[in-house]
């Protein structure tokens, strides 16, 4: 639990990546989400919608240390412009931010802003969303072809137990976002959610012919972003 809090949050200090930790994401989502979701539900009895949903979203950015928000933009640098494929992988290494990076980052943080304030405050949606994410992260770097460097190699093999329990967690996250919207608002969330990780992961094994940690974190964002923009529908 401590290396996959030291991992993916500013939380329990650096510590070596492990794939064991892997099994942990889940509930390091759970951790982050019910920061997240507390945040947007006690500001929002305080401020308006759209400051508590800054402030939410602020929370967020804050704990990660913006780790998956690097992954977005790196990625969006990497597998959004004409390049060939070797030079994609090299823009991504690249320690700089280019306009593409920039947009994506953008885009989403002002669409989790949007789509927080566009909506009661429900602390358990948060919760699910992040913690299915997180915990999908993992099974998706034991099912494709990694490609990538840095600390993402060290959690493959992804242990058959940590699976296992990434299953579990993407379960219980899609049952606390069935609770908090109800049966069909939640299932079409959970399906908008799934779509917005699978296309992630879809673009990243045509332009780059596998998965990297980048891509991942960036699949996490946006699975998190399209499971909000549909749960501030009209149900």
């Amino acid at each position: 639990m401590r290396a996959a809090l030291g991992f993916l949050t500013i939380v329990g200090g650096a510590s070596r990546p492990d794939p064991r930790a892997a099994g942990w994401f889940g509930a390091v989502g759970v951790l982050v989400g019910l920061a997240v979701g507390s945040t947007w539900w006690a500001a929002n009895r305080i401020w308006a919608p759209l400051l508590a949903a800054v402030l939410a979203v602020g929370v967020d950015a804050a704990l990660t240390g913006m780790l998956h928000l690097d992954g977005l933009a790196d990625t969006a640098d990497g597998v959004l412009p004409s390049v060939p494929r070797e030079r994609r992988r090299a823009i991504m290494a690249a320690p700089d931010i280019g306009a593409f990076g920039v947009g994506a980052v953008v885009l989403v943080l002002l669409t989790r802003v949007g789509a927080l304030a566009g909506r009661e405050p429900a602390v358990l949606l948060v919760v699910g969303l992040w913690a299915a994410a997180r915990a999908a992260m993992p099974l998706a770097l034991a099912a494709l072809p990694y490609v990538g460097g840095g600390s993402g190699r060290a959690f493959s093999p992804v242990p058959p137990v940590a699976a296992l329990v990434g299953v579990g967690s993407i379960a219980l996250g899609g049952a606390l976002v069935v609770v908090a919207l109800g049966a069909v608002p939640g299932l079409v969330t959970l399906v908008g959610a799934t779509a917005g990780f699978g296309g992630v992961l879809a673009l990243g094994m045509r332009r780059l012919g596998g998965v990297t940690g980048d891509v991942l974190g960036a699949a996490g964002v946006v699975a998190e972003t399209v499971g909000l923009v549909v749960a501030a529908g009209g149900w």
